[in-house]
Order: C-alpha cells, then structure tokens, then sequence
C-alpha cells in the first residue's frame, strides 16, 4: 500500500521503517527541516522500562496539590480555561487508582521491553550511531517517603518482566562513583541493568538516512493543514510548502504528530486525550577533568533524567501543563542546573549550557494509542508521554504489524 505518515519525530521515522520492511510505499511528511526536530530533539535521552511508573498513580493527586503554586514544581499545571486540560485531568484523576496503575505498569513494561529488544535488532541490523551506552539506568532517592514508595512500583515492575532491583545508597555509589560527593544526601535507589542511554535526535536523523536508501520519501518543511473525507474514510491531507498548497493522498494514513496529533482529529470528531506536557532539558558540555556520569540516572523525586552523550551531560525532565506555549521559563531551567548541582557539585562544564524545551504528547494512563482509529484508513501512533524515545522501535513495528493486517506480537489490549 501507499502510506503517508504524518510527522517525522522519532516515533514517525521508526513507523516508516518498519512499514517499509514490510514492503509498502511509504513517504514521512514534517513541518521542520529535517528528521527529530522536535519533541526527539533534546529529550532525555533514555531507553528507560524502568520509567514505566504513569504520571497518574495513587500518590500524584496530593504531589501535585503540595507543588501547586511553585514556579519550579516537578508536575506543574497552570490554572487556566482549557476545557481540553479540563477533560484530560478528570481522565488523570480516575487513572490514579491502585488498580488502573498496576494495569498501565503491566501495558507500557509490555511495550517498552519489546521495544528495546526491537532497538537493539535494528542497532545489528544497521549499525547505527547515537552516542549509545548501555550501562543500565540508576533511579537515585533523597527523601526516605520516595524511596519507600519506589519499592512497590519497582516490585510490580519485576512482576511484568522489568528487572529493577533496590540498591542501598552504597551500591548506588559504587555503580556510579560521580554520586559519591553527594553520598551524605542519598537515602538507596534502583537500578536496572538493561535499559539503555542515547540521542534520540541523532538516533531519528540516521535512521531517516536509513529509510531513504530504502526508497522512503520525506517531504520536509511541509505544514499539514487537515484531513479531508469521504464515503467514511480520509481521502487526503492537505499540506502547504514553499511551493504552495497541495493535496496528498495515500491508501493508509498514520497520524504520528505528537501532541499535535488530537488537533488534527478535533475537526473530524475524534477527541483524543492527548495533551501537551511541556518538558524541559540542559545540554552541558563536559570538560576532561568532570566528574559526572556514565550511567544513566533518574531522580524521580525532582523528575529529572541524567543521560551521558558521549562529551555531553544531558539533564531533561519536569512536566509544565500550559497548552502549546514553547517559550523557555528561566526559573524551571535553573531549577534543573540545581538540582544537578546538588547530586554531581565536580560538574565542570566546558562551555555554555543549552536549555531546550518540547511538548511530550500524554495520554491521561501514559498509555499510547496505536492502531486504527475510527475511520478504516486512518491510524494512529501517538500519546507516548516521556516515553517517547523507549517506546519508538516496539510502537513502529506494532504499528506496521496492524496496517498490514498481522497480529502484532504485544498485546495492543487498551493501546
């Protein structure tokens, strides 16, 4: 079939690859220049089951009232009118039960596994290049209550396959030694040996290079506008360029827009609950004699990652609910410098510090949507949340799976 996928983030590009192994004639559209440019840009970096506690568990409620009001707040939503935020908060509030949780651990561990088993086939498939380490990922606590409640998220991990294990704060040390400095502060952690580190970015603009040389068209710098129907299925997509307006058509069409994805569904009557969830990252460059880390590290009290590529630190993380706004706020970007100050005090940079910020598309259960959506043609791969980057690989190939008519080998169930 012919397939035009509409977005060209990391998800988008790993849904054009596997599409086109599966033989159909694919073409990738995006608004940005080139491939990533986006949410993939500057994210966190990481390859992270372990990350497969949602947002919405029996303890966000009350965290999220206690940082109402804080500039620098972890989960931040600002009170505004937005009936869509409305709607997705009521959707958050019944996902917190101990219940919904346990079952939405059990689908993104399903997913995200399977996925990084797909990420590490295509890397010896291809060889491809993204500053990779696979050293595991270290979550690091600093208050007894977070480390406490980490236990139980980490035990129902273990359940689903996700082999994240308590470690006491010594160990933590000993498997990343730039934490002994801040030893006095640390209470334990967990550690997953499996999970990866990467550029995500580097990651989506090689694997493009690679889906070209298989005969996939990216038409870049092309703005979609919307989606047009008839007789009960999309009949095309009308983009604009710097050539002008135009209208494509396809046989199957995939929505991998990110947060955008929902305002494109809103005229054809598909509420989607995906909203955007503004994250914010720091790139420092490393001098020789920095003591920083190797291994991929998660403070989930501060939700913030810490992610080695190759001379560069990345720290990303925090979650501001504003709409579409992409302006950078100066007190969150300082909240991250430090909180990193705090934990690796021997960071030496070696030049200045790039602050960036994306709209992770979220879904109230962090549980993405991909498969076919209400019209026969049409199909979706969105609503990833900071899972993006893990989950990319594993959704591509569910999604290729589905369109040409194959059981996917995960479980779709609520995806």
């Amino acid at each position: 079939m012919k397939v035009l996928i509409l977005g060209a983030g990391v998800v988008g590009v790993s849904s054009a690859w596997y599409l086109s192994k599966a033989g159909h004639e694919v073409t990738v559209v995006d608004r940005q220049p080139d491939a990533g440019l986006e949410t993939s840009f500057a994210n966190g970096g990481q390859i992270s089951v372990s990350h497969a506690e949602p947002w919405s568990n029996p303890h966000a409620p009350m965290r999220a009232l206690s940082w109402m009001g804080r500039e620098d707040a972890p989960l931040l939503f600002r009170l505004r009118w937005d009936t869509a935020l409305f709607d997705w908060s009521w959707r958050f509030l019944r996902e917190c039960t101990p219940g919904r949780t346990r079952e939405n651990i059990r689908d993104i561990v399903r997913l995200a596994l399977y996925s990084r088993d797909e990420l590490g086939i295509l890397r010896e498939e291809t060889g491809i290049q993204n500053d990779h380490l696979q050293r595991g990922i270290l979550h690091v606590y600093t208050d007894q209550k977070e480390f406490e409640a980490a236990i139980e998220a980490s035990r129902i991990m273990r359940e689903f396959g996700c082999e994240r294990y308590p470690v006491d704060a010594d160990k933590c040390v000993e498997i990343e030694p730039a934490l002994r400095a801040s030893r006095p502060i640390l209470v334990g952690g967990d550690y997953t040996a499996a999970d990866e580190s990467g550029d995500a970015w580097k990651f989506s603009r090689n694997l493009a290079e690679l889906c070209r040389a298989r005969g996939v068209v990216f038409k870049y710098g092309t703005t979609v506008e919307k989606l047009t129907t008839a007789g009960g299925r999309i009949d095309g997509v009308h983009v604009s360029s710097a050539a002008g307006r135009e209208s494509l058509q396809a046989d199957a069409y995939v929505l991998a827009l990110g947060s955008y994805t929902s305002l494109v569904l809103r005229p054809l009557g598909i509420n989607l609950p995906v909203y955007p969830a503004k994250g914010y990252s720091a790139t420092v460059p490393l001098s020789d004699d920095s003591v920083a880390p190797t291994v991929a590290m998660t403070d989930d009290g501060h939700k913030l990652v810490f992610s080695r590529l190759g001379q560069r630190l990345r720290i990303a993380g925090t979650a501001e609910f504003n709409g579409y706004n992409t302006a950078l706020n100066d007190v969150r970007c300082q909240a991250l410098m430090v909180r990193t100050h705090q934990l690796f005090p021997e960071l030496r940079p070696a030049g200045e510090t790039e602050f960036w910020c994306g709209l992770r598309p979220s879904t109230p259960s962090n549980v993405p949507f991909i498969g076919r959506a209400r019209l026969p043609n049409l199909y979706l791969n969105t609503g990833h949340g900071t899972l993006g980057w893990t989950m990319a690989c594993g959704s591509g190939r569910v999604l290729a799976d589905v369109v040409s008519g194959r059981k996917p080998e995960v479980a779709l169930r609520s995806f």
